[in-house]
């Protein structure tokens, strides 16, 4: 009985999300209200001290995880933040994009930029990048609306081929299952499902954009902050796969580094001012992951993810794993990953790179389905659940495509 009250609580969750426009209430309040209310209930349903232990358990190490993605948010948002705000990513951006140039050429331009940043850096920092990057064209709404989508989809595609870009691929990795070599096969399908994705959206695309002007106020100490973002990012990668650092480690340490500069490159009053990037962050963008991840950590503790993974046994490998991809773009893909790699079913080397890629891609198809979705839409205000369902039947023909296509080419070189 407890359990179903608590699947229909995030079930009215996700309808909170759905019908933000209608009821303008903030789908942050709501779901942290449901994430909160939920572990609430489970605490008082408890019926015995030992019972009331192992949630208490659960809850701090649910905890720990959304503690441990704060810190890397905020982390990695500062940063975008100071960068933005100094005209940095713009200059860039006209560095590497020529300053006038056609929708439909940007549109592939983007995808792809999303898609190899995302394969070498984390999902997160690839979105707020590459957002960051989509600022600096004017853009029409609509053309923002279908970009954004599009970078939701790149960069999750990107995740899925190196151990670097995505924590599912990272845990199928160590788990033996698939070696670099083989994941690094991943990019072929990605990348043509994300070009198809981009000719999709740009069929009746026309005209041209450009990009806004640049005050270059920027100082040599700006400069020292870029190169010590793009730094953070390289020893994040290389001190998790050497050294198994976690990267909220070195994003943090990142972080600490830009203040003493601040400290010793600027006046007591701009070292303030330096700081104060730290409130620019989206805290709303984190309430809401907050909240979302209450809720999937309640799921996981009254076992509804354990029951996926028993009914993923039951159908052949393939299907379960397109369908597994699709039901991450309701439930978070990291537990319900680590919930089918603990019932350790037997694939074939096919069958786990087609349970990467469906993980890893899957959760595209809902704006709310990874962190890549969800970020964005605290940026993009054209963005919101339903403005990304309608392009739905697009992100599952390109899913479908992709999927498709990793089956086909891990049955051709590894069989």
């Amino acid at each position: 009985m407890l359990n179903t009250f608590l699947i229909i609580l995030s079930i009215i969750a996700l309808l909170s999300i759905i019908f933000e426009d209608l009821t303008h209430i903030n789908k942050a309040k709501t779901t942290l209200f449901l994430g909160c209310l939920s572990w609430v209930f489970l605490f008082v349903a408890a019926s015995d001290p030992n019972q009331t232990k192992l949630i208490d358990n659960q809850l701090n190490d649910n905890l720990l995880e959304i503690a441990t993605l704060w810190l890397f948010l905020m982390s990695t948002m500062t940063f975008v933040a100071y960068l933005n705000a100094k005209g940095m990513i713009q200059v860039i951006v006209q560095k590497i994009f020529p300053s006038k140039v056609s929708v439909r050429i940007l549109m592939i331009q983007v995808a792809m930029f999303a898609l190899i940043l995302s394969t070498f850096c984390d999902n997160v920092t690839a979105t707020l990048v590459t957002l960051g990057l989509l600022s600096t064209f004017e853009l029409s709404s609509e053309i923002k609306l279908k970009m954004t989508v599009l970078v939701i989809f790149a960069v999750n595609s990107g995740g899925v081929a190196l151990i670097t870009g995505d924590v599912t691929t990272l845990m199928i990795f160590l788990s033996g299952h698939v070696q670099m070599s083989e994941l690094l096969s991943l990019l072929i399908p990605s990348a043509i499902s994300v070009i198809f994705l981009s000719f999709m959206f740009s069929y009746n695309a026309k005209g041209t954009v450009t990009t806004q002007e640049v005050t270059r106020n920027y100082q040599k100490v700006d400069v020292a902050i870029a190169v010590l973002f793009l730094t953070t990012i390289i020893m994040t990668m290389i001190l998790n796969i050497v050294f198994a650092i976690p990267p909220v480690l070195t994003f943090l340490s990142g972080l600490s580094l830009m203040f003493l500069i601040g400290t010793f490159a600027r006046s007591e009053k701009e070292e303030v001012q330096v700081l104060e990037y730290v409130r620019q962050v989206e805290f709303e963008t984190l309430l809401f992951f907050l909240g979302i991840l209450l809720l999937v950590g309640m799921l996981k503790q009254i076992g509804v993810l354990d029951m996926l993974a028993n009914v993923y046994g039951i159908y052949n490998p393939d299907v379960s794993n397109f369908f597994t991809g699709m039901a991450s773009a309701l439930l978070d893909n990291v537990p319900m990953t680590a919930a089918l790699l603990k019932a350790d079913p037997t694939l074939s080397l096919s069958e786990w790179m087609g349970l990467t890629y469906s993980v890893g891609v899957g959760g595209s198809l809902l704006v709310i389905g990874s962190a890549a979705g969800i970020i964005a839409m605290s940026k993009v205000k054209e963005l919101t659940f339903g403005s990304y369902l309608k392009y739905f039947p697009a992100l599952f023909i390109c899913y479908s495509l992709g999927y498709g296509l990793t089956i086909i080419i891990g049955q051709q070189l590894f069989s």
